[in-house]
């Protein structure tokens, strides 16, 4: 089956003093270089979902998508994008921040989504739930655009008002590792050197 991917690089990232994230390098790549490079055996598009620097994340090739509405309304604003523009019916999203990403996450996803009949699968690793690491029905816009005018942001309140199941990829558990500040930063490129 067919996945679009949308990667999440629309926030405003105040732990790294307003640093647009995705651009921010590590071993001399930019982070959402290394995303797309794990993203790109799994899906077969890939949607950038961006607010500023547009030219440069443009420049990697692939379409880029600005929120709607200029307030920051949080990941559900990317979420929404992504299903409104994806090619395919089922749409894996992730966040820009996270250069390890599982080299597995869509295939299994995908498994658990069908093998339950689910809705959304997200991915969960040692009993903590990664809400921004999820593979979403494209007909869920509907329900996520309702709960967007309700004027709610909370990501995994809305995926569990879904017919949803959690993945346990415990195995796995240091590839959820996200870049929230410099500090984190510079322990990774540590750690990979």
């Amino acid at each position: 089956m067919s996945i679009s991917a949308i990667i999440l690089a629309g926030g405003r990232a105040t732990r790294m003093n307003g640093t647009d994230k995705g651009l921010v390098l590590l071993q001399s790549k930019p982070l959402i270089q290394h995303v797309i490079e794990r993203l790109t055996p799994q899906v077969d598009e890939i949607l950038i979902n961006a607010n500023r620097e547009l030219a440069q994340y443009q420049a990697f090739g692939y379409t880029v998508l600005k929120d709607e509405v200029d307030d920051f309304l949080g990941p559900l604003a990317g979420f929404s994008l992504g299903l409104q523009n994806a090619k395919h019916d089922y749409v894996l999203i992730v966040p820009c921040d996270s250069p390890l990403m599982p080299v597995d996450l869509a295939q299994r996803l995908m498994s658990a989504l069908i093998k339950h009949q689910a809705d959304i699968a997200l991915a969960s690793s040692d009993s903590i739930t990664h809400p921004v690491f999820c593979l979403c029905k494209k007909i869920l816009l509907p329900s996520l655009t309702a709960y967007l005018e309700q004027g709610e942001r909370r990501v995994s309140a809305w995926q569990k008002s879904q017919q949803y199941i959690e993945v346990d990829f415990s195995d796995c558990n240091e590839d959820f590792t996200n870049l929230n500040t410099f500090e984190d930063l510079a322990e990774l490129a540590l750690k990979l050197s």
